[in-house]
């Protein structure tokens, strides 16, 4: 199991290092890191087709999963491109670089982005099981796997384009979007993020060594809640639209989509 898996972790690390390099090239000389979050995106892209050239598993769960992951892949970094400005950074990556210092910080955000690479790395666990052990063998829960990732998928897309809907309206400029999904929770598309990852998990347990797949979920729940994803996106929110973003966290779940408080 060892050498096959290394190896297909070795192709996809080699790739994506690469990527992470140009697109830290593009950053440094832009000055706008916002990029890597593209990088991000397409990242798991590579990593699956590299899977599915150099896995043994059985072919028909390969391809559903490529397909799967490519969808998923694209689509996130159609919608971070489509938005993405080089003249205007995002704000995490601004304070990212305030908080490294001025020394060596070039050579510190490199770190940053073959980090997101490694990272990447370590959540393609479960593609890396099912492209190179997985059976011809069917199993109820990839079935149930595709169903919760397909829910994730559709959940993930009308909160993206809700919020993209209420935000291209000249009206809702400083409002905060509290309508569609975003009434139950704060960040939907953080939390149908997560249960893609879910889905994901699922489809790959019943392979051989499956239960490692658990690593992914767990890790992107962290990121999401604790990390990157929700903490920095609510410190934005505060400062760009104040006593409204407060209203709306007393009363709105900050992750699972639950019913509003009543205010």
């Amino acid at each position: 199991m060892c050498i096959e898996i290394f190896e297909m972790f070795g192709a996809s690390f080699i790739l994506i290092t690469l990527l992470m390099t140009t697109l830290w090239f593009i950053a440094t000389f832009k000055q706008n890191a916002g990029i890597v979050d593209i990088g991000w995106a397409i990242s798991f892209f590579i990593a699956i087709w590299a899977y599915f050239l150099l896995g043994d598993g059985f072919w028909l769960k390969r391809l559903l999963l490529t397909a799967m992951v490519s969808a998923w892949s694209l689509r996130l970094a159609w919608y971070i491109g489509k938005r993405f400005d080089f003249s205007v950074e995002d704000p995490r990556y601004t304070d990212l670089k305030e908080s490294l210092g001025a020394e060596m910080s070039d050579f510190k955000m490199f770190l940053m982005f073959l980090f997101q690479g490694f990272l990447v790395i370590v959540l393609t666990i479960p593609f890396a099981i099912v492209a190179g052990y997985s059976t011809s063998t069917w199993h109820p829960l990839e079935g149930l796997g595709i169903l919760i990732w397909a829910g994730g998928f559709a959940g993930q897309y009308y909160a993206d384009q809700q919020l993209e809907n209420f935000k291209r309206n000249p009206a809702n400029e400083g409002k905060v979007c509290n309508a569609g999904l975003w009434k139950y929770s704060r960040h939907p598309n953080y939390f149908f993020e997560w249960v893609i990852w879910i889905g994901y998990f699922f489809f790959a347990f019943p392979s051989p060594w499956g239960w490692l797949a658990l690593i992914s979920p767990v890790l992107m729940l962290i990121f999401l809640t604790r990390v990157s994803g929700i903490p920095p996106a609510e410190r934005q929110a505060l400062k760009t639209k104040g006593d409204a973003y407060r209203e709306y966290m007393e009363i709105t779940s900050p992750f699972v989509p639950l019913p509003p408080k009543k205010g």
